[in-house]
Formats: structure tokens, sequence, C-alpha cells
């Protein structure tokens, strides 16, 4: 199962979404899925950005090795299931061809209303980094089980 996870800029929610995602995965013992994250405006090879960097590595994850990548219609033809981080990436995948294949994340995860969608922490300050990583985080969890459980 290839799975995509999306934002905008693929240098802060997505590769925390990525990582946690491929750790529950794990921790799930789903071992055949690929997790890949994009961004619907990436500019390609930026590193993850330092609020997601540190964040990630107070909780023991490296995203060091980051470098964002654009959504695009291949890209995203490839993958079995799309996450998006806000309404907007699923109007801006839905353009892209992908609409029926994704969901935003939360909304997979089993959550509803407005805490379905993550907002940006990009430029505040660390606190919102952490908050992001803490909804993520529950979020992961939530779709891991779903994944194990239905296979997709």
């Amino acid at each position: 199962m290839k799975i995509l996870l999306v934002c905008t800029g693929n240098t802060c929610r997505s590769p925390l979404a990525e990582a946690l995602l491929r750790r529950e995965l794990e921790r799930a013992g789903v071992t055949d899925a690929v997790v890949r994250s994009a961004g619907t405006g990436a500019w390609e090879g930026e590193r993850v950005s330092e609020g997601s960097y540190l964040v990630a590595l107070e909780k023991g994850l490296d995203l060091g090795d980051h470098r964002a990548q654009l959504a695009t219609r291949e890209l995203l033809a490839e993958q079995d299931l799309v996450l998006v981080m806000g309404s907007g990436h699923l109007h801006k995948l839905e353009r892209l061809g992908a609409e029926a294949k994704s969901h935003l994340f939360g909304t997979y995860a089993g959550i509803t209303g407005v805490d379905a969608e993550v907002a940006d922490p990009v430029g505040g300050p660390i606190e919102g980094y952490r908050k992001v990583y803490a909804q993520l985080e529950g979020m992961a969890v939530a779709a891991a089980a779903r994944i194990a459980r239905e296979g997709k």
C-alpha cells in the first residue's frame, strides 16, 4: 500500500505526519506500507522547517534527511491513499485527479468538525509546532489502526 501525506509546503505538517504514520503503522504490524509526503505548493528539495525538526527531535524522530517534493498528478496517481491536512488541499488534489483516494487526515482518523484539520504552524512559535505534533500523533495512531483493520 502506498500512502501520501500532503500539506502546502511539505516542510512542516506533512513531514511530521509521514514520520508519525510510518512509526504507528510499524507498531500496528503493517509491514507493506510505503509512506511518503508532498506539498501542493512545495519547493522541490527544501529542508524541513526548523520548528518541525526541533519538535521531532524532542520526540525521538529525525527529519534531517527530509526534502520537500511537489504533489504532482503523476505522484498522486501512484498512491493508494492520500491524507491531507486541510480542506483546501482536498480541492487542489481534486483538480489533479486524486479526489477518490484523498481524505482529510483527521476525518480518516475518525475526528469530526474543525479538529479534523491541522493548522499550519509555519513561522509561529515552537509551541504551535508542539500542538501540531500532538494533533498529528493522535491522528496517526487512529489512522494506523484503521489501515491495519481495513487494509486501507
